[in-house]
């Protein structure tokens, strides 16, 4: 980490959480934020859903949500990006305060409720956007007033997927009340049918991801392997934040919301490990839930996944963690003899179970 991206790091962790978010974005559109350019490394190269990516390290939904800074974060280092969640009808989302840093355990609350423009105005961002070598997709939500939120995924999907290279279905975040219910099988099974349905419609049809919780019992999981395969998802993103508070220290703890950073990383990964098992390969994984480390993305892929994602990291190492993670992964797959990424997906699988 530079001494200025430290300076811009303590600056931010003085103010509150979800002004400092926002004056990061800012920042990065400003181009005061000195950026590494593309992570081109042969050993990283992979194909995710059709997708030929540079490296394996995306970032996750929720940081740029409304698509406003797509043009830097391209030159971050990151192999792919999630932008939103994007609803139908713009949205102020929960009240404030809704984010919160837990620094002893490197981690962060967030109970937003799908705060965002609206997808009018992502779309249109997204159209406009720079095309190059880093893939961009959208993270679909609903409304948190929608009478008929599967309705709302294929809205956004039909008027946003034009301008992106794929799509996440978020049926999986805990801050819009009733939402994770569509993780059941009936209701997901209409959500995906419907979707699916809308993504046949484009004139280019993307990869269609699905996004789930990590708080799921096996027999929830089985049945969302079940549906997913039917519907022929694109790849299953492994998970969104948790409900569990479970060994934290800091004082924010027992916030209302959903936990993301360092400790989401065993319960995410020990899922993910399951979710490869039953899938056996069939579905490309991505792995996300406190990656914060070259070797801590090394564990995801052995675990199963086929690229993996951060946001919570760059919270507390800044987004030089980016570079820092695709150049030690591409280490580590060197030192273990793997002359491709895509070799050592799977590997410590069970390890995990």
């Amino acid at each position: 980490m530079s001494r200025i991206e430290r300076l811009g790091l303590a600056i931010l962790h003085r103010m509150d959480p979800e002004r400092a978010h926002g004056l990061s974005l800012r920042a990065l559109r400003a181009g005061l934020v000195p950026l590494p350019g593309p992570v081109d490394l042969p050993r990283l190269h992979l194909t995710l859903a059709g997708m030929p990516l540079l490296n394996p390290v995306g970032l996750a939904a929720g940081y740029d949500k409304n698509a406003q800074a797509i043009g830097p974060l391209s030159r971050a280092g990151f192999g792919f990006l999630e932008v939103g969640a994007a609803t139908p009808l713009p949205q102020a989302g929960n009240d404030r305060p809704r984010l919160f840093r837990l620094t002893e355990d490197r981690a962060v609350i967030n109970r937003f409720g799908f705060n965002n423009q609206g997808m009018q105005a992502i779309g249109a961002r997204l159209a406009a956007r720079p095309r190059g070598m880093v893939p961009v997709g959208l993270n679909l939500g609903a409304n948190k007033t929608s009478d008929n939120r599967a309705a709302d995924f294929a809205a956004v999907l039909a008027h946003c997927g034009p301008h992106v290279d794929f799509a996440t279905v978020n049926v999986s975040s805990p801050n819009t009340e009733g939402l994770r219910n569509l993780q059941s099988r009936t209701l997901l099974a209409d959500l995906l049918t419907r979707v699916m349905e809308a993504r046949l419609a484009l004139a280019r049809p993307i990869p269609v991801f699905l996004k789930i919780a990590p708080d799921l019992s096996p027999g929830e999981l089985e049945d969302i392997v079940e549906v997913a395969l039917l519907a022929r998802v694109s790849g299953i993103i492994a998970t969104n934040t948790t409900l569990s508070r479970e060994g934290l220290k800091s004082a924010n703890r027992d916030q209302a919301g959903g936990l993301s950073g360092a400790p989401l990383f065993e319960k995410s990964t020990r899922l993910l490990a399951r979710l490869s098992h039953l899938t056996r390969g069939i579905l490309p994984l991505i792995g996300v839930g406190g990656v914060g480390s070259a070797e801590e993305a090394y564990q995801k892929i052995r675990a199963g996944a086929s690229a993996v994602q951060l946001y919570s990291a760059m919270v507390y190492r800044g987004i030089s963690i980016v570079p820092q993670i695709a150049t030690g992964l591409d280490a580590l797959l060197a030192r273990d003899g793997y002359a491709r990424v895509s070799l050592a997906v799977g590997t410590g699988r069970d390890a995990w179970l």
